[in-house]
């Protein structure tokens, strides 16, 4: 088996170089790719017990999502894992189904499995990482964060976005505007519909709580609420909704009610995962999914070098595209 001495005199740097870039630790391109090049070369494998009790933690972090089967998500968690494995760590994937106790239980495990950090997306605003913390775990929070904790967070403007989308709608000539979003206690789902709220309040009207609905962040909540609002007296003649899959449901039963775009104006946040009904102009918010992920699994191997500057939050931009 090759010693890290052999890596290093192949790469031309020194094992101390070798060690930094084994371990995650910032090193330049070139020298990081002539390591990782001399190490493939070589069939170098890290002593990954030994490594494990020098650190007091796992070559693995987990990510604690909400919905696994959300193509968001999927983007998001390939964008943690390609900044992982090129540090030398494993990703565990925790699906919560936006369940506080499957939460909880997740975060137990990553504590006793000494995990080395975790990166999650709440099931709400009641979420606890307070066992991290007091374990000295780094934690960094995407797209939604757990209330009350000063940790990293990486996130989109969701108010600004919900304002744009319904904007749109309102530029397009429609006006009794609804919005479906996601539950209470998630602050994604909040912050959307409180930028609808803004979007229709600086036209000059109010926001008819009668139009807004909350659901499940779900194909069936989708569903259910669009039936809802076109079963009213005086229904909807455009409708914001405030995610993806909620999306597709929305779809499928202005389908069957012959009531799809533009007959109905729609705007949506984040990309369908597919469209259930042949090609309709809708305004979508894109998310840059992917991009989260990348920047939230760098911050988190920052924390777990030892980086110990104030929490930050970074808001990625999105893009409002017509379709």
């Amino acid at each position: 088996m090759a010693t890290i001495y052999e890596v290093a005199a192949l790469a031309g740097v020194s094992p101390a170089t070798v060690s930094r870039v084994m371990n995650g630790q910032s090193v330049s391109a070139e020298r990081s790719k002539r390591v990782r090049e001399a190490a493939e070369a070589l069939a170098f494998r890290p002593n990954r017990v030994a490594r494990t009790l020098r650190r007091q933690h796992s070559e693995v972090i987990a990510l604690v999502i909400p919905d696994i089967e959300n193509p968001f998500f999927t983007s998001m968690a390939r964008g943690v894992e390609d900044v992982a494995q090129a540090a030398g760590y494993s990703v565990l994937l925790c699906n919560t189904d936006e369940d506080h106790d499957k939460e909880a239980r997740y975060l137990d495990i990553a504590v006793g499995a000494n995990i080395a950090g975790v990166v999650i997306a709440a099931a709400g605003d009641r979420s606890d990482v307070s066992v991290l913390i007091d374990r000295g775990r780094p934690v960094v929070a995407v797209d939604r964060g757990p209330h009350g904790f000063d940790i990293d967070a990486v996130t989109v403007d969701n108010r600004a976005a919900g304002r744009a989308a319904a904007k749109a709608l309102l530029d397009q000539g429609f006006r009794r505007i609804a919005c479906i979003t996601g539950p209470r206690d998630v602050e994604t789902a909040t912050q959307r519909a409180d930028g609808w709220a803004d979007a229709l309040a600086a036209n000059g009207g109010g926001a008819d709580g009668g139009l807004l609905r909350y659901a499940d962040f779900r194909i069936d909540g989708g569903e259910q609420a669009t039936a809802g609002l076109l079963d009213l007296p005086e229904p909807p003649d455009a409708i914001f909704v405030a995610n993806n899959l909620m999306s597709v449901g929305a779809l499928q039963v202005l389908s069957r009610r012959g009531l799809l775009p533009p007959a109905i104006g729609m705007a949506v946040f984040g990309d369908l995962p597919f469209m259930p009904v042949a090609p309709v102009p809708i305004t979508v918010v894109q998310l840059p999914a992917r991009l989260i992920g990348t920047t939230a699994a760098t911050l988190l191997l920052e924390r777990i070098n030892g980086d110990d500057q104030p929490a930050r939050t970074i808001v990625l931009r999105n893009r409002l595209v017509q379709h």
